[in-house]
């Protein structure tokens, strides 16, 4: 099991729907969280894109030098580059971090934004450009490794000679992963990428999801690796969880959600109107299935649902979606810097120890909690149970 969190470069907040308890994301504050998580031993960070967050690549690279271990998940975007940019660019970062990047496949699901990145694409060409992009993509970072060139004329898309002279660390380019409820989505997936990902939906609605991307890719001779985008609000107690989650949205009010759920019904994104369907605005039904809280999409574009409740109801929670094959988890929570370290120390000691493998450390330096009577290290007698990884 691999947990990554969340750069929110569009903004972070105590709460959602207002100015009150915002914060200044800048790069000091980026940094924070970047650190912060690497030490804490999660696998990487999911940065995201479009016009209302920072640019992704930029941003990544600045926190490089800040993180040891730490994996960048970035934008790969059909139609805002080209694709031997985009090798140069992921090869470049993939040698520069010594094989830490990973590639978010995102064909963008609002036309007006894509048309202000000169974008002019229904949904379907989209699809159409994107595969030919990343079957440019794949085939110019593969063919690095030999120092060979690449040919391709598509119906969208055309490359002569194309090369790249500096190859990835990884082989044979870094891993490319993908979200998309679609038909042609799906396609797309079990066509090309490594990392088919889901956002979160209750467990019923995931597995058919997953079942359905896992046959037609085994039809294609592929094997996937998936994972989930999810928020999370942890606490001591389920009730101070719940609390937590109704503080998030207590200065949310109806206009705002009018707002946002027109916004997002105005969007071609299959995913997006799944998100948004699981409560449709009605604050009375935000609990989709049990500990799963959909208030989080009331006014979020994106991922909108979060686990509620204490780390052993969470950790449960997190092992229905991994008994469905689930073995990546992207979280995130606001603010995004203090919930990260909540998460870490509620949660991880319940997961499977992969998690942990990164907090190894020699001698006393150790997570431990303070010295006792500066003489002794706490007790650690008292164990809890550790959830498993699926067979």
């Amino acid at each position: 099991m691999k947990i990554f969190w969340f750069i929110p470069t569009h903004g972070d907040s105590r709460y959602l729907g207002t100015s009150k308890g915002a914060r200044q994301v800048d790069h000091a504050y980026m940094k924070q969280i970047a650190v912060a998580v690497d030490n804490l031993g999660y696998e990487g960070v999911l940065i995201p894109t479009g016009r209302s967050c920072e640019d992704p690549w930029l941003t990544a690279a600045s926190l490089i030098d800040a993180t040891k271990k730490l994996k960048f998940l970035v934008a790969l975007r059909p139609g805002v580059t080209t694709p031997a940019l985009a090798a140069r660019m992921a090869a470049t970062f993939d040698r520069l971090s010594n094989g830490r990047v990973l590639l978010n496949l995102v064909t963008g699901g609002d036309e007006k934004e894509l048309q202000g990145d000169g974008v002019y694409e229904d949904h379907s060409t989209r699809y159409k450009t994107a595969n030919e992009y990343v079957k440019i993509w794949r085939e110019i970072l593969t063919r690095s490794h030999t120092g060979e060139s690449f040919t391709f004329h598509g119906e969208r898309l055309k490359v002569d000679d194309a090369k790249l002279l500096y190859p990835p660390v990884q082989q044979p380019y870094p891993p490319l992963w993908f979200g998309g409820s679609s038909d042609d989505a799906i396609e797309l997936a079990t066509d090309q990428v490594d990392t088919y990902l889901t956002w979160g939906e209750p467990p019923a609605a995931v597995k058919d999801k997953i079942d359905a991307v896992r046959a037609k890719a085994e039809a294609k001779g592929r094997t996937l690796n998936y994972g989930i985008r999810l928020h999370v609000i942890v606490r001591e107690t389920n009730e101070q969880a719940w609390q937590a989650a109704e503080e998030l949205i207590q200065y949310v009010d109806d206009a705002t959600i009018a707002a946002a759920q027109a916004k997002f019904k105005s969007m071609d994104s299959v995913g997006q109107r799944r998100m948004a369907e699981l409560h449709n605005g009605d604050r009375s039904k935000l609990e989709v299935s049990p500990n799963l809280w959909a208030g989080v999409g009331l006014v979020r574009g994106g991922a909108g649902t979060a686990l509620v409740g204490d780390p052993e109801t969470v950790a449960a929670r997190i092992q229905e979606y991994a008994d469905l094959g689930i073995s990546t988890f992207i979280f995130s929570g606001y603010p995004h810097l203090e919930e990260s370290i909540r998460f870490a120390e509620l949660v991880f000691p319940l997961l499977p120890l992969e998690t942990q493998t990164k907090l190894a450390q020699p001698n006393l330096t150790g997570p431990f909690g303070e010295i006792v009577a500066n003489n002794y290290t706490p007790d650690e007698n008292k164990k809890t149970k550790v959830i498993q990884e699926p067979a």
